[in-house]
């Protein structure tokens, strides 16, 4: 089932179209990969998709409905949320504290909040972390956080902004098994990645992205096969296996 549409989606910013024409659709408990090149339009994308921005053209159906003119809380309300590029934590607050700035959201309750932050660490395995400083954390730590924050709200739909970027391999596979995990407990995602190897691995569908027009959307052996996207961002040199 549906659960995400964009349709013909455009937004410029001054003299500069950003997005041209863009539709897609996300299937429920499905993984949709955006990529291409840096400046192709995809975190405009998920600030559309979230609120913080406004298309000047087209319609966004999240659940059924459109959600334009929604502000980030009310999407958020709906099941929508999302993590950052540039990942911000609370640094002076635990990592406990931080995940339940994300359970606030739906109670007041610091209770009710702390016993759901809990249950998410537990459930990412980042307990062992809980009262550290979120900011003393590791790059690769404070984007699990991050996630951890954002499944707080108790999404439907989850958009995650380049969560492998500047990962090792090790720490790439972890996330891996992390978003796994978070699709396998019923979550729809549409992740942003530039580790080629990483979102291909995992996405059911990839649409890629380039000077704000989707140039292509297949499954990954049919993206990473296609002439344009080789061009445009993948290189010659890429293989998918």
């Amino acid at each position: 089932m549906q659960i995400l549409k964009l349709m013909e989606v455009e937004k410029n910013f001054g003299g500069l179209k950003a997005l041209e024409n863009v539709s897609f659709e996300v299937q429920e408990g499905k993984i949709l990969g955006l990529i291409g090149p840096n400046g192709a339009g995809k975190t405009t994308v998920f600030n559309l998709i979230t609120g913080f921005l406004r298309p000047d053209k087209g319609d966004i159906i999240f659940g059924g409905r459109s959600i334009l003119g929604l502000k980030p809380h009310d999407v958020c309300k709906l099941g929508l949320t999302r993590s950052f590029q540039i990942v911000k934590p609370f640094s002076g607050l635990t990592v406990l504290e931080n995940v339940m700035v994300g359970a606030f959201h739906l109670t007041k309750n610091p209770n009710i909040a702390r016993k759901e932050a809990l249950t998410i660490l537990e459930f990412l395995q980042l307990s062992h972390l809980r009262d550290m400083k979120a900011g003393s954390l590791t790059l690769s730590d404070r984007k699990r956080i991050e996630i951890a924050r954002a499944l707080a709200t108790k999404p439907k739909l989850l958009l995650l902004d380049e969560p492998m970027g500047g990962m090792n391999s090790t720490e790439v596979e972890t996330m891996l098994r992390e978003i796994e995990k978070v699709r396998e407990g019923g979550i729809t995602l549409i992740i942003i990645e530039h580790v080629m190897k990483a979102v291909m691995s995992i996405s059911d569908r990839i649409a890629v992205l380039n000077y704000g027009q989707k140039i292509v959307e297949g499954t990954p052996k049919e993206v990473s096969g296609n002439r344009d996207v080789i061009k445009a961002y993948l290189g010659e040199e890429y293989n998918v296996s």
